[in-house]
């Protein structure tokens, strides 16, 4: 039979790249809001343009919001404080929309029902155990992406790299072998600068950035790679000044990149009650405990709901006949005994209004070493409620 190759890629941007700091924007403002008043609700959505930040949805709440204060704040954090740059915290125009949450939701969520009707999935796979890398059983190209996004992000905000501007675009190539990455295809980096740094920002970005996160891909072979900076030419035009970016815009960076489908909902801007951010996270926590616990090398567990039901309509388990216990129906069967999937279940269970959402915009929201979701203290548990299943208990 012969063997089974596959081409998969993904992206990351940094924190500076026009949909996502209106997804930081958006979860700063949630973060803010929780953080005096456990109980609001929020649904926001931002749009960052030539001199502009606007912010529009749902909040319901006790706290004060100082929504222009916080917009400039976080634009400055993102590094858009240079008068240099068209788009600048210090010039630019805020607006906001803003309405309370109708009636009808907030009666449901306040019957522990759903907050909106949603399809949502979790992914989790070992692929990258055989050519020993610790990826947290995340897809190796989202991975290599964020890893490269994150070291672009420090060169510039550590100074090592001289006229880099905020934004950032990334996107790496494997093949893949019996679902085993085997092999670097292609890793590029566009990066943001000043005019006068075009050549030291190409030299920096590849000896301080590219090559050292290249080197850590344990047993993949990477020496035929093809390493790219900027190769569409000088990037001196980034983020809103640019593009026009939108909150919600980029979830299978958020999540697993081409790997597996990532639902039809993002996350950014709403609270736990809401199913894309609630049952997002429990997905990826369902998948990831299945595959820690040796019940199988991958796991897609999706999960959907419909608007003031508590409960999920369906389960669905893909094991992609790599199971070792039981079939997939089984499984999600077991997944049901063993965890309280109502959104308010969700939240009790990951805790998620203690969580602080802002830091997990950029690099994945799944995939994080210590958030709660990533957990995996259930797999003997899941293990017995398969069996019992299998028993027909």
């Amino acid at each position: 039979m012969p063997s089974r190759k596959l081409v998969r890629s993904a992206e990351s941007v940094t924190a500076g790249q026009s949909d996502k700091l209106c997804d930081i924007i958006v979860d700063t403002i949630l973060d803010n809001v929780l953080a005096s008043d456990r109980f609001a609700r929020v649904d926001l959505d931002a749009m960052a343009a030539p001199g502009l930040v606007l912010v529009a949805g749902e909040l319901s709440t006790k706290a004060y919001v100082d929504i222009t204060g916080t917009v400039r704040r976080v634009l400055e954090e993102i590094g858009y404080d240079n008068t240099a740059l068209r788009f600048c915290a210090r010039s630019i125009a805020v607006l906001n929309i803003l309405q309370e949450q109708s009636e009808e939701i907030a009666l449901a969520v306040d019957r522990r029902g759903a907050g909106n009707q949603g399809i949502l999935i979790g992914y989790a796979t070992n692929e990258t155990a055989k050519v020993n890398i610790d990826t947290e059983l995340m897809p190796l190209p989202i991975f290599v992406a964020h890893r490269l996004a994150e070291r672009l992000t420090k060169v510039r905000a550590t100074g090592e790299a001289r006229g880099l501007y905020p934004d950032g675009q990334i996107q790496s190539t494997f093949l893949h072998e019996e679902s085993t990455p085997i092999r670097l295809l292609n890793a590029t980096i566009c990066a943001h600068h000043d005019p006068a740094f075009d050549k030291d920002v190409r030299e920096v970005v590849m000896e301080m950035v590219l090559k050292p996160t290249i080197a850590e891909l344990g047993d993949v072979a990477v020496d035929e790679a093809e390493l790219l900076v900027n190769p569409a030419g000088p990037f001196t035009r980034g983020g809103p000044d640019a593009d026009v970016g939108m909150s919600g815009r980029m979830t299978a960076t958020d999540l697993y990149g081409a790997a597996a489908p990532c639902g039809d909902l993002s996350l950014s801007g709403k609270d736990p009650t809401k199913t894309d951010r609630a049952a997002t996270y429990m997905a990826r926590h369902l998948a990831k405990n299945v595959v820690a616990a040796d019940l199988a090398d991958r796991c897609e567990v999706c999960l959907a709901y419909l608007f003031g039901r508590p409960d999920p309509i369906s389960i669905q388990v893909n094991t992609f006949a790599t199971g070792k216990l039981g079939l997939d129906k089984d499984l999600a069967a077991a997944l049901r005994k063993v965890f309280d999937l109502s959104t308010a279940g969700i939240v009790e269970h990951l805790d998620l209004w203690r969580v602080a959402y802002a830091p997990l915009c950029c690099y994945g929201h799944v995939g994080r070493i210590g958030a709660p979701w990533e957990e995996v203290t259930h797999g003997a548990e899941i293990r017995t409620a398969i069996e019992d299943v299998m028993k027909g208990n």
